[in-house]
């Protein structure tokens, strides 16, 4: 057991500085070095900016420092997020909790000494606030909302005739924008086909493209190389390979179409984003949010749903085709089988083809016998 009488003086606190507000200069010391010891672990910047604004957001909450902070105020927190018009969804307020369980886990580890620091100068030290009580728990692996779900072929089906119309319908009004319009559409097929999220379809460059030797059929479209894929506990984007497969040929047909005829129409750099807009930029994650949301609700589908679902789709859509479970989760990115599992929502009819195959292994061909 540590003694607290040789607990080191903080890195933050060991040059010669008199604080005009010492309680701020504290905090703000406090986050320096909880932002290093991450920074040390290998996480990334964002991360720690984004854990150092929650710190702050409850510290102003509270009105108090983390030397004074008790269990109860992160209760009163938490209600507050849960509260008003639009309350935090249970899985972002364990993340909230998590954040601040992680920040009083590192004041309280005497190796860093502020502890002591906090007793020398306000007679009060800080102490863990977040407990198994009056925390969070995970109870289940998926917490999102349930009418989030894959796309049926139905209206998989809807939602692009949709998109390819709208094409259609700007070129026979003679208007601006039957360009962008086919390039949107391209991005919603590629996402599907390739079962990107938004941020891995937006960063795509035409290098990224690439031919599958075993494919030839696909041209330079056989492989995408996602190089913004999700990454984990603070970690950088993963990278991974996605091969084409031939059952979304027609999609990888278009985009062929569009790299090597319709792209060069926007006068974007040869080996520059696969999607440019008219000012050579990138599409933003918040224009394809829009697009998709215009498209989903004038063929009529539950505003619930988001490009995600068509991610969502494609993993169901495999699984019902029969690829194996390891295939799609390597497709897919997912580090865990059972992430994979969360995203498969098989429809009906998938169903019962399995129940009519079990039943034919069993008794043989159904149209001869009668189960009984």
């Amino acid at each position: 057991m540590s003694d607290s009488s040789f607990a080191p003086i903080p890195f933050q606190l060991r040059q010669n500085i008199v604080p005009l507000h010492e309680e701020k200069f504290m905090l703000d010391s406090m986050l320096d070095g909880w932002s290093e010891q991450q920074s040390s672990r290998g996480l990334e910047r964002k991360t720690a900016a984004t854990r150092a604004k929650l710190i702050r957001r409850f510290q102003e909450f509270t009105e108090t420092y983390p030397w004074e902070w008790t269990s109860s105020d992160l209760e009163a927190f938490s209600v507050h997020l849960l509260s008003g018009r639009r309350p935090l969804a249970k899985s972002t307020l364990r993340a909230y909790q998590t954040m601040i369980r992680m920040f009083c886990d590192y004041l309280v580890d005497d190796r860093y000494g502020w502890r002591q620091a906090c007793s020398d100068r306000f007679g009060t030290s800080p102490r863990q606030i977040c407990h198994d009580w009056n925390t969070v728990v995970h109870l289940v692996e998926y917490e999102g909302r349930p009418q989030r779900r894959a796309l049926t072929y139905d209206e998989l089906e809807r939602f692009f005739e949709a998109a390819d119309e709208r094409v259609l319908r700007i070129q026979r009004a003679g208007k601006k924008g039957a360009l962008a319009a086919l390039r949107d559409s391209l991005i919603f097929k590629t996402t599907y086909a390739f079962g990107l999220r938004r941020a891995e379809v937006a960063g795509l460059d035409v290098p990224d493209l690439r031919s599958n030797p075993s494919a030839p059929t696909f041209g330079t479209c056989g492989v995408v190389y996602v190089r913004w894929g999700k990454g984990s506990r603070g970690s950088g984007p993963k990278r991974r390979t996605v091969l084409a497969l031939a059952e979304y040929s027609w999609a990888v047909e278009g985009l062929l179409h569009w790299v090597k005829s319709d792209r060069e129409h926007y006068g974007a750099a040869e080996s520059g984003p696969l999607w440019p807009t008219e000012r050579n930029t990138r599409v933003s994650l918040r224009y394809l949010d829009q697009r998709f949301a215009e498209i989903r609700d004038e063929v009529g589908l539950p505003p619930e749903l988001s490009l995600h679902a068509l991610r969502h789709t494609y993993v169901t859509n495999l699984i019902e085709w029969g690829y194996a479970e390891r295939f799609v989760q390597d497709q897919v990115g997912h580090a865990y089988a059972s992430t994979t599992a969360i995203y498969t929502s098989v429809g009906d009819d998938f169903k019962t083809r399995v129940v009519a195959q079990s039943l034919a292994s069993i008794y043989g061909s159904t149209d001869d016998h009668e189960l009984r």
